[in-house]
């Protein structure tokens, strides 16, 4: 089977691995496409990571628009299609963008199945052009393939009706992200709490900094990312008198986040749900539960779907509800460490790029054998 995945999310390193374990599944010859760098909308510029690349290949096209997420595409696509003539042909975009309209077109012209991802589990009128290119795509599309239920449910009310799956975009390497065991656990006086993203609103942060407030002092908020919130949660943490016990670190590379994550003793993602837009999956979790720490999510979107019983869950938008929490896991280490082992259980049966790959594989598998 030869397959050639368009994706800018491949930038990051770490996402590779599940090429990788794809690549060494039977009758697999994989070309992965990427652009160059990817401008994140008020978070930056992330530059390809070359980190996991055995067993297929990982080529760079240009992007036009790059940072427009509806509306960049790759305008040397055809000629790589035209080259490789792969017998599937996996688009990593939603199915209402130019880029994905583009990369369908040109698959259908090359005789290629095609498929799609959707993260979107918000329900929205796309306006025309984009309407228009959701109703291609689905008519083409030989698979669509959704990031979580929601994603799923809008994907059928809005017409959908061919062959789809729901599955997570990238998985975790257990290796990548291995296990704190108990024997490894820091024997200090300090229960570092977590948090790793972009430093905007619709993240919760500030709940998060409204919740250390009635923690007791030895209670440390370690801060991981960047974005336009940053400055306000100074000023916040000074208000509050919490400066001593906040820090905020940029961001890390994402092969290096493991070793930031076992420095944790709970790690927290406070989203709320906006008009446009809820928790969509919470990739963190699953890395810090592969890593054994503890989680703690809002309610927001598909995090419950995610930790399920493997962390705690509070309402969002409740820095007291979430205050409570994170008490019950400093007043209870025989919780966090059913939790640590819990998360780690549940990311080895659901989450890892070995078991997605697979995943992946029979769908593609299926997508050449349907009419």
């Amino acid at each position: 089977m030869k397959l050639v995945m368009l994706s800018k999310a491949l930038v990051v390193g770490a996402y590779q691995k599940k090429l990788e374990a794809l690549a060494r599944l039977p009758d697999v010859d994989l070309v992965a496409l990427v652009p160059p760098s990817w401008r994140e909308p008020r978070v930056g510029t992330l530059h390809l990571e070359r980190r996991f690349t055995q067993g297929y290949r990982l080529e760079t096209l240009p992007m036009v628009l790059n940072g427009q997420h509806h509306l960049h595409f790759y305008p040397s696509l055809d000629k790589v299609l035209a080259r490789e003539k792969p017998d599937v042909l996996h688009i990593d975009e939603e199915s209402f963008n130019l880029a994905t309209f583009l990369a369908m077109r040109s698959g259908r012209a090359h005789g290629v199945r095609c498929c799609f991802f959707n993260w979107a589990n918000i329900e929205r009128n796309y306006p025309p052009p984009f309407c228009w290119f959701e109703k291609y795509n689905f008519r083409h599309a030989a698979y669509a393939i959704a990031g979580n239920q929601e994603a799923a449910t809008i994907l059928r009310h809005r017409g959908y009706q061919g062959s789809l799956a729901v599955l997570p975009q990238f998985g975790v390497d257990p290796d990548l992200f291995p296990f704190k065991g108990e024997g490894e656990r820091r024997k200090q006086e300090r229960f570092v709490v977590g948090y790793v993203g972009r430093l905007v609103k619709e993240k919760g942060v500030l709940d998060l900094l409204e919740a250390m407030t009635g923690l007791p002092a030895k209670v440390h908020l370690r801060l991981v990312g960047e974005g336009e919130l940053q400055p306000l949660l100074l000023q916040r943490s000074q208000e509050l008198g919490l400066q001593e016990r906040i820090t905020l670190l940029p961001p890390v590379e994402s092969t290096k986040v493991a070793a930031m994550l076992h420095e944790l003793d709970a790690l927290v993602l406070p989203s709320q749900t906006t008009a446009n837009w809820k928790e969509q999956f919470g990739r963190i979790l699953i890395e810090a539960m592969s890593c054994g720490v503890p989680v703690i999510g809002s309610s927001s979107g598909e995090i419950p779907n995610v930790i399920s019983d493997a962390g705690l869950i509070f309402p969002e938008r409740k820095p007291k509800e979430l205050q409570n929490v994170l008490l019950r896991l400093l007043n209870q280490p025989e919780l966090c460490e059913d939790l640590s082992q819990r998360g780690r259980a549940r990311v080895l049966k659901h989450y890892t790029q070995a078991a997605l790959a697979k995943s992946y594989y029979d769908l593609y598998q299926e997508m050449l054998v349907k009419p």
